[in-house]
């Protein structure tokens, strides 16, 4: 199989995988009244945009240099946008001390992603460098944020039931905001921190 042909196959099992737990993570997330969760699933929608952008890449066959700067743009604008997105998530969570329901399903979910999302993050960077595509191993940083997210879910989800430490979760995810604003900005100048 081609390197283009491998890529296209792992994108679409991302926006499979990515669509699956948005609908789960933001059911679980109205149902237990959790804002980390439907948060959760709001990444997981933005993943799904990314992997659809990354997907009309490579629908141009060879890299094209306008195509690969417009989709590594496009991923740039999406790891910025989820930044945003869990900043304010966590701070309005923090400020109006919401404290979610347990949710079973929620970890179940983090669990799920803790084991997928790594796999297929490796997978796009590998093939990414072999076909030198800076838009497809800026995705696969967006899907490894992805489970860097779901291991700060879960953390969070068993903190909360176990102790009812309802605040570990929107400190945690604040962590993570430079990280994503830096992918974000590195893919929007056209680089990876794989350069």
């Amino acid at each position: 199989m081609s390197d283009i042909a491998t890529a296209r196959h792992l994108e679409y099992l991302t926006l499979g995988c990515s669509l699956a737990e948005a609908t789960a993570a933001i059911t679980a997330g109205v149902i237990a009244v959790s804002i980390a969760l439907v948060g959760f699933g709001a990444d997981s929608l933005i993943e799904s945009a990314s992997g659809a952008v990354l997907l009309w890449r490579l629908q141009g066959g060879e890299v094209g240099e306008k195509r690969e700067r417009l989709a590594l743009r496009l991923v740039g604008v999406s790891l910025l946008v989820l930044a945003l997105y869990i900043l304010a998530d966590a701070v309005k969570s923090l400020i109006w001390r919401e404290q979610p329901e347990p949710s079973t399903i929620g970890i179940v979910v983090a669990i799920l992603s803790l084991i997928v999302m790594p796999l297929l993050a490796r997978a796009k960077q590998q093939v990414g460098r072999r076909m030198e595509s800076k838009a497809l191993i800026a995705d696969s940083k967006q899907t490894a944020i992805c489970a860097y997210l779901s291991a700060i879910l879960l953390v969070g989800l068993i903190l909360n039931r176990l102790f009812g430490l309802w605040w570990t979760d929107p400190v945690a995810a604040l962590l993570m905001v430079p990280i994503i604003v830096r992918e974000g900005v590195e893919a929007l100048k056209g680089e990876t921190c794989c350069n």
